[in-house]
């Protein structure tokens, strides 16, 4: 069973595992082996901690295992949504979209925006998002393409 709960300070370190693990293990199959050297990397644990406690940050659980996380910026950009490797399929990134949708919405917000990866395209796609363009980003002097997106809430 899914549910989600409100980050604490404390789970600091189970997201940055989740980030690192979903993009060595799942965004591997769009993204050669530099890229992703590139971008699965976390320089200051402090700055990641803080950045998560800035913002609405969820994480959803399958019973007492938390096994993806997603936030939310004030502006309604969806800065990061990652889901573990091994619990891929099984409506958790959903799960986590719905809580930020209804967040947003509660805000006030009339639109959510993210950067989406080519792994994550697809799955914004079918959610209804959109995208504004492609681009091409630099992460530690590689260069990883990704799509601007946005969802109406309206």
């Amino acid at each position: 069973m899914l549910t989600v709960r409100t980050y604490v300070p404390a789970d600091a370190d189970l997201t940055m595992d989740i980030f690192l693990r979903a993009i060595r293990e799942v965004a591997s199959k769009d993204y050669n082996q530099a890229q992703v050297d590139a971008w699965a990397k976390i320089e200051d644990r402090e700055a990641w901690a803080k950045r998560r406690s800035s913002r609405p940050t969820w994480l959803v659980q399958c019973g007492s295992v938390s096994i993806g996380f997603a936030d939310l910026e004030p502006d309604g950009h969806l800065d990061m949504m990652f889901v573990h490797p091994d619990y891929q399929g099984i409506g958790a990134a959903s799960l986590l979209l719905m809580t930020v949708e209804t967040e947003a919405k509660r805000q006030g917000l009339g639109r959510i925006f993210t950067e989406a990866s080519l792994t994550a395209r697809p799955f914004f796609e079918r959610r209804g998002f959109t995208v504004l363009t492609s681009q091409t980003v630099e992460k530690r002097g590689q260069m990883l393409k990704n799509f601007r997106m946005e969802k109406s809430l309206r």
